[in-house]
């Protein structure tokens, strides 16, 4: 599994990129099912498909069309995949999470798929985890498997490395909630942006309060990640959860200890998405019917 080179230089720069995590076979079994949702989505117009709360599953940008698909996002894809469910809970991704988070067990929270089809639109603002998803400590991993190849070109992760040890910054403005950071953190924490690259079948293991973000895919290769989030099992969750999963809280490394551990987090509360994901607060146009 890890190394302990890797597991410090993961609490040191707060992100870890790891290749062959997951071999070819289940990759491509993962590629098969997502490109099924992709040429489903050319039947249709606006978000769609049902979560466990009502909103739309399978969203789209706004560049998309028949023959210029663009779906930009599968929510709880381990809900109707059993092979995405497989990916979260049984493969060495969970695993290695719970070699970064320490002794103890790990939960699965939620889980989604962000995609960039080839010259799409689709982008993500700087942010940080933690505040869409607040517990009462911040042992909380990001995992983002490449279903695709993420190369320079088509829309990499970005991550500011060490920005995990700073401050949480607020992502509201007045009385919305935004889903990022405002300009002036961007001038002066953002300066200097790392790109996360990998074949298919690698993963990048995020801490929660890393600050990141992602361009549009000006290429014509597509960027896929399955984005699993796994908390401390002695973790308890504040609010609610921003994709509401029939698995959330499983144990999927180590043990239940009945405990909740706390550390000193001062933030205000995430508001839950009306319309089918973080990207319509971002964008600006959070409506039940986006």
């Amino acid at each position: 599994m890890l190394n302990q080179a890797q597991i410090d230089a993961f609490h040191r720069d707060g992100y870890l990129m790891v290749e062959n995590v997951l071999d070819s076979g289940q990759i491509a079994e993962l590629q098969r099912e997502f490109s099924t949702w992709v040429e489903q989505s050319r039947e249709h117009q606006a978000a769609y498909g049902s979560t466990l709360d009502g909103r739309p599953r399978f969203d789209l940008e706004r560049d998309h069309a028949f023959d210029h698909p663009s779906l930009r996002r599968v929510s709880s894809p381990t809900e109707v995949s059993p092979a995405y469910l497989t990916a979260a809970f049984d493969s060495p991704m969970a695993a290695m999470v719970g070699q970064l988070i320490g002794a103890g067990g790990v939960r699965f929270h939620h889980s989604k798929i962000n995609s960039k089809l080839p010259r799409t639109a689709t982008e993500v603002k700087w942010h940080q985890d933690f505040l869409f998803t607040p517990h009462s400590n911040d042992d909380l991993v990001t995992a983002l498997l490449m279903i695709s190849e993420v190369t320079a070109e088509n829309g990499p992760l970005q991550v500011i490395p060490g920005s995990h040890h700073g401050p949480l910054h607020s992502h509201w403005r007045g009385d919305r909630f935004t889903g990022a950071v405002d300009e002036e953190v961007i001038e002066r924490a953002c300066a200097s942006p790392v790109e996360c690259l990998g074949p298919a079948g690698s993963v990048c293991f995020m801490h929660t309060r890393l600050l990141h973000a992602s361009k549009p895919n000006d290429s014509d290769l597509p960027r896929t990640l399955f984005i699993t989030v796994y908390a401390a099992e002695d973790a308890l969750p504040y609010g609610e959860n921003p994709l509401p999963s029939q698995h959330q809280g499983v144990i999927v490394s180590g043990e239940e200890s009945g405990t909740v551990r706390t550390t000193a987090n001062v933030l205000k509360l995430p508001q839950k998405p009306r319309g089918a994901s973080f990207f319509v607060q971002q964008a600006g146009t959070d409506v039940a019917s986006a």
